[in-house]
């Protein structure tokens, strides 16, 4: 999903359903990634919406000892420019009292 698709999508929902919550959360220690959120009822429940934005990943070093007992390092290099975005639904369980994702195989 691109970012004007997304805005798009957010304005269907601030027009058809009321919004409980919406916002933007960065987070530094992944390479920059920023997820925007939006939380609304639905005829379904209450459903949060997350779209995140990371730099796309372009290699991965592992660092590791063979001695018994050593940890291993993994350490990701990051693109500058390039981006990659991902959806991810959720839906509120009111049993476990948390958020479960969306099972999409029931619309396929």
């Amino acid at each position: 999903m691109q970012k004007d698709r997304w805005l798009d999508v957010v304005a269907e929902i601030k027009k058809n359903f009321q919004v409980e919550d919406s916002g933007t959360i960065n987070d530094d220690e992944q390479g920059g990634t920023v997820t925007e959120f939006i939380v609304f009822e639905s005829p379904m429940g209450i459903i949060r919406l997350e779209f995140s934005t990371h730099p796309l990943i372009l290699e991965t070093k592992t660092k590791y000892h063979k001695r018994i007992g050593s940890e291993t390092e993994i350490e990701y290099v990051f693109s500058p420019t390039e981006k990659s975005s991902k959806l991810e639904v959720f839906r509120w369980d009111e049993a476990l009292d948390d958020w479960q994702a969306f099972k999409t195989q029931a619309f396929s």
